[in-house]
């Protein structure tokens, strides 16, 4: 597609507001593609019309519009169906992009890791396949640019009789990948540390917290999904606390099921974990908007009922009286603080709460442990997180945190 394009939504009656600020997100997603938005069009209207989703007179008016602007291509902030591609891309030529098609090109251009290449191409041939059926112009699109892209350049080089097989071969190596990925979470489980998962908005700052914490060395960047793979690092809390964090791909409003379904096996960490740290941004006016977008999300994959702890980041950017705005959101699901990844503001408070989420409903015992009994030991040491140990005349005594199940299954050893 050439780099200049149309955007294009339409709005109910009411629904102007947020029609354009979809629009403005959708020219934020075409900036990270690579494109330029030269004109946007809106359009009043209840439904979509079935046959070119804004209707003929409209239609006419977008071409006018491409040609005076110079534009090549169209974005639609939908889903279009193939006919409707094909009626508008003959009516204007012009090549024509839905918000999931730019979206599924975001994510091939940044996919990294296997996993995350194979989920990508999976999307885009699930998505794409009745797409390429009965171009206008004789499938002109395969020349490369956005929209065309894939993890190799070639997907939608592909001929349409190998779509099926090509498919079947990546389910079978993404489950593959899928079996691997189960097998380090069951080593996870049996380390027993604290699990949590980043999840947010794209562009929130998740990356920047994780390096943060860790230095991890992923890619951060100011743009929309700069990171796909999810990147789990080991993290030490002051108190000697060790714990697991895990920063996925952000999550946007209008994101597609068929999205969230290809990356579910990468998403279910944020079902599996112990805590969630939503990270939002705090300087977008849109950030409560955003909160809803997360949270929905959340809900649809299982993972609504963890603790959660809402860190409102990018504090730098913020007036002292919006900071204490913010302070004030009232939710029952979490904690909330205020942080500033990029400069530290707000570390100490938001450390002290990720102490206290990994040690939520967990008490601090003691336990004696005669030298008879070392088998026991052993496995409380899988089960519960050690303070210190000491060696007694008549066994080792332990003091640990431990929470319900450890307090039950070592309770004859327990000696306060």
């Amino acid at each position: 597609m050439d780099n200049k394009v149309v955007l294009v939504g339409i709005y109910p009656q009411g629904k102007e507001s947020e029609c354009l600020k979809s629009l403005d997100e959708l020219e934020r997603l075409a900036d990270t593609a690579g494109a330029v938005t030269v004109a946007k069009m809106t359009q009043l209207k209840n439904t979509p019309d079935v046959a070119t989703y804004i209707g003929s007179g409209k239609l006419e008016e977008l071409k006018t519009l491409c040609k005076n602007q110079g534009a090549k291509g169209i974005i639609f902030d939908c889903e279009l169906t193939p006919a409707q591609i094909r009626n508008i891309e003959n009516e204007t030529d012009c090549d024509v992009l839905d918000r999931s098609m730019l979206i599924l090109d975001i994510f091939a251009l940044h996919a990294v890791s296997a996993e995350g290449k194979i989920q990508v191409e999976l999307a885009q041939l699930k998505y794409t396949a009745p797409r390429l059926i009965g171009k206008g112009r004789d499938m002109s699109r395969l020349g490369g640019g956005i929209g065309t892209r894939g993890p190799g350049e070639s997907k939608l080089e592909i001929d349409r009789r190998r779509l099926t097989s090509r498919m079947s071969f990546l389910q079978n190596e993404l489950a593959e990948l899928e079996k691997n990925r189960q097998t380090t979470r069951i080593q996870r489980d049996k380390s027993n540390i604290a699990k949590a998962c980043i999840v947010g908005y794209t562009n929130a700052g998740k990356s920047t917290l994780l390096n943060l914490l860790t230095n991890a060395g992923i890619l951060a960047q100011d743009k929309l999904f700069a990171t796909l793979d999810p990147t789990t690092r080991k993290f030490n809390l002051p108190s000697g606390i060790p714990m697991l964090l895990t920063d996925t791909v952000g999550f946007i409003r209008k994101l597609p099921h068929h999205l969230v379904h290809a990356f579910r096996s990468t998403l279910e960490e944020a079902v599996l974990c112990d805590f969630l740290i939503i990270v939002v941004d705090a300087s977008d006016d849109e950030c409560m908007e955003h909160i809803a977008v997360t949270e929905n999300i959340l809900l649809s994959l299982g993972a609504s009922s963890k603790p959660v702890l809402y860190v409102f980041n990018k504090a730098d950017k913020c007036t002292s009286e919006r900071l204490y705005d913010l302070r004030l959101f009232n939710s029952s699901r979490g904690r909330v603080v205020t942080l500033s990844a990029k400069n530290k503001q707000g570390y100490d408070e938001f450390i002290s709460q990720l102490e206290a989420l990994c040690r939520f409903g967990k008490t601090r015992k003691n336990y004696l442990f005669p030298y008879s009994e070392q088998s026991a030991l052993n496995s409380f040491y899988s089960h519960a997180e050690i303070i210190s140990t000491e060696y007694k005349d008549d066994g080792t005594l332990v003091y640990a945190w431990v929470d319900e199940k450890a307090r039950g299954m070592f309770n004859k050893y327990c000696i306060d």
